[in-house]
């Protein structure tokens, strides 16, 4: 997707910025531009009805329809609509893109086309005012473009284009109108100035409400200019209908290139990178404190534990009075004996480790390709099929990595963790996945995956992943286990009582809020494009709190790990998964804080969808941020036993 010019301070931060705009100046892959001559037909496809929401107005739904459902009585082309086809994503993000009967040619103005007169019934009417009331909004799509709405922002008084246009108005007074006329202007480019080749540059919807008094004449060019008065449907009787609409072509100077800047709009820019740089800072200082008390404590604990060996073997009461000493200032060399003895429920922890492990990988590829550029908003569902192929593929990483942690643990159930590893966290992803699509079935939603796409998964899921995944079990389990680098005592160690902040769940809450508060500001942007159809394609700033949250999660980890051992309690492994996962509950926290303040879901079915997506994302983010804080303490605790000597 395309970034925005904005002026980052720094020279690295400039480039990461602009690498994006330039790889969209050639879409890479993108999609091909389409040349028309004059008087050609461009297509207008037509979407989901989805609901859409001003940025300072409550969303009443979650649910999408389908264009042509029955009960909204839209016009149909001839011979009935047909599919457009669709990429994997697309259709798990709930686009179901189908012909109509519009007629664009361009350069050739229409005004006052008539399409098909219809009857709303008094359930119909009902049923359509409601989703009026809920504000749904039409999705057209011309060359790839989204039909929308101008809309001004008034803080920063630029004008940008909306996509999608609402179905009809609701006044102060509880009035519905209905929009039945659709003035569609388009604006096209000629190719270097040469009138034969022609591009579609920008779409513009603008609808009214226009109740015909009479029939309206098929060769009438000038009734709908007239005015009349808003249609209303009546809830307790029939409405006749006509929908009609015109064409207008507008020359434009945009080039094909940049056609999508127009759809791309931050509220508020400048909070969002005041933001973005007060939590670069906080981290950075966070992590640099953190590094130069442990270095500096460390550094001091090893010297003089290592300086044992070189006292004089003669001299028992120095040596045992130095010992003490050292015994007294730090306390985790004592449990050097049990740091590395294996964890409660080893099979469980690998398991999660390794699917950890796959999501910290998918992530990474698929924000540095969305980075530069291929995730173009022009290729719909490129996002969704990305992440889908890179999961699937990335069963062998999953596969590798838990094996190796479980035979590194001392575990002997294999064949347990081969089976496990594919199967359990995607499959609790796929079963929450598909009680939720049970609701959208249930509401005849656009949005459900049809049964027939629910099989191509499990067919892929089986197919692809699981052997990639069997693979790198194989593998793992073949590899020789990764030594500890102290022995483990037969006897484990009694762990003394700790203090408040180091019990369970308070360290949970303290080292998890830390990496959320890295994300937070760009995690409302996620929400408000996942829940209220904006274009997300801020993926430099996704980039930036992306490394910031690793950093973050990493470094509170190891502090935290540091002082548990400290406190001669060895048992690290579950409570620096737990702790650095414990973030996913802050983002539960936020989102149902957002369903308060954004959201006002009437129906059961929205507020079960919106909470069961929310938690299933939680959970994902879960395993992702628990494996990170695992394998950074794991790469700690080696690293401090391995420095130092013992007999």
């Amino acid at each position: 997707m395309q970034l925005k010019n904005h002026a980052p301070s720094g020279a690295l931060l400039a480039s990461l910025l602009v690498a994006p705009q330039i790889a969209s100046a050639f879409y890479l892959p993108g999609v091909a531009p389409t040349t028309y001559k004059p008087g050609e037909l461009v297509p207008l496809y037509v979407n989901s009805i989805r609901p859409v929401a001003a940025p300072d107005a409550l969303l009443h739904s979650v649910v999408s329809y389908d264009y042509y459902q029955p009960h909204f009585q839209f016009c149909q082309p001839e011979g009935g609509p047909k599919s457009v086809g669709e990429s994997l994503g697309s259709i798990l993000f709930g686009d179901r893109i189908k012909t109509s009967p519009f007629e664009l040619k361009i350069k050739q103005n229409e005004t006052c086309k008539m399409l098909c007169p219809t009857t709303y019934k008094q359930g119909v009417a009902f049923y359509v005012n409601d989703k009026i009331r809920q504000g749904m909004s039409l999705n057209w799509l011309v060359d790839g473009l989204p039909a929308g709405q101008r809309i001004k922002d008034e803080l920063t008084g630029t004008e940008f284009y909306n996509p999608g246009f609402l179905m009809g108005q609701v006044d102060a007074e509880d009035h519905v109108t209905f929009n039945n006329h659709y003035d569609i202007l388009i604006e096209y480019h000629e190719v270097s100035g040469n009138p034969d080749q022609l591009r579609v540059v920008g779409v513009l919807v603008q609808p009214e409400s226009k109740k015909y008094t009479k029939d309206v004449p098929k060769e009438s060019t000038d009734v709908c200019l007239s005015n009349f008065e808003p249609l209303e449907l009546k809830e307790d009787g029939e409405t006749k209908v006509q929908f009609t609409y015109s064409v207008y072509w507008i020359p434009s100077q945009t080039a094909w290139a940049t056609r999508w800047d127009k759809y791309l709009h931050v509220f508020d820019p400048k909070i969002h990178w005041f933001s973005l740089i007060n939590s670069a800072v906080i981290v950075v200082f966070l992590t640099l404190t953190v590094v130069s008390v442990l270095v500096r404590a460390l550094r001091k604990d090893i010297a003089r534990y290592n300086r044992l060996d070189q006292i004089n073997l003669d001299d028992l009461s120095g040596t045992s009075a130095l010992e003490d000493g050292v015994q007294e200032d730090s306390g985790w060399k004592l449990v050097h004996g049990d740091v590395f003895r294996t964890p409660s429920y080893p099979m469980l922890l690998s398991v999660f480790l390794g699917n950890g492990a796959q999501l910290f990988v998918m992530t990474g590829f698929t924000i540095a390709f969305a980075l530069l550029g291929f995730l173009s908003p022009s290729n719909r569902g490129s996002l969704g099929t990305i992440i889908l192929f890179l999961y699937t593929i990335l069963g062998f990483v999953g596969g590798y990595t838990s094996a190796r942690i479980y035979k590194s643990m001392g575990g002997e159930k294999w064949k347990m963790n081969i089976i496990l590893t594919p199967v359990l966290v995607p499959g609790i992803v796929f079963g929450t996945f598909f009680l939720l699509n049970l609701f959208l079935w249930a509401k005849e939603s656009s949005g459900a995956v049809p049964f027939t796409t629910m099989l191509v998964i499990i067919l892929i899921w089986f197919i692809i992943s699981v052997p990639l995944s069997v693979t790198g079990s194989w593998l793992g389990f073949r590899a020789a286990p990764i030594e500890p680098p102290v022995r483990t005592n037969q006897i484990p160690r009694q762990i003394p009582p700790v203090t408040t902040y180091l019990k369970p769940i308070p360290s949970m809450l303290l080292v998890g809020i830390l990496p959320f508060g890295a994300i937070f500001v760009e995690l409302y942007f996620i929400m408000s494009s996942i829940w209220f159809s904006k274009i997300y394609y801020m993926f430099g700033f996704l980039f930036l709190c992306y490394g910031l949250m690793i950093l973050t999660c990493a470094t509170v980890t190891i502090l935290m790990v540091y002082f548990l051992l400290c406190a001669e309690n060895y048992n690290w492994q579950w409570r620096a998964f737990l702790a650095a996962g414990a973030s996913a509950g802050y983002i539960f926290l936020n989102a149902l804080i957002y369903w308060a303040s954004k959201l006002s879901l009437s129906g059961l079915a929205g507020s079960v969808l919106y909470i069961g997506y929310s938690a299933l994302i939680s959970f994902l983010f879960f395993i992702l941020t628990g494996s990170i804080g695992f394998f950074s303490s794991w790469w700690f605790v080696r690293k401090i036993y391995s420095s130092i000597k013992i007999d």
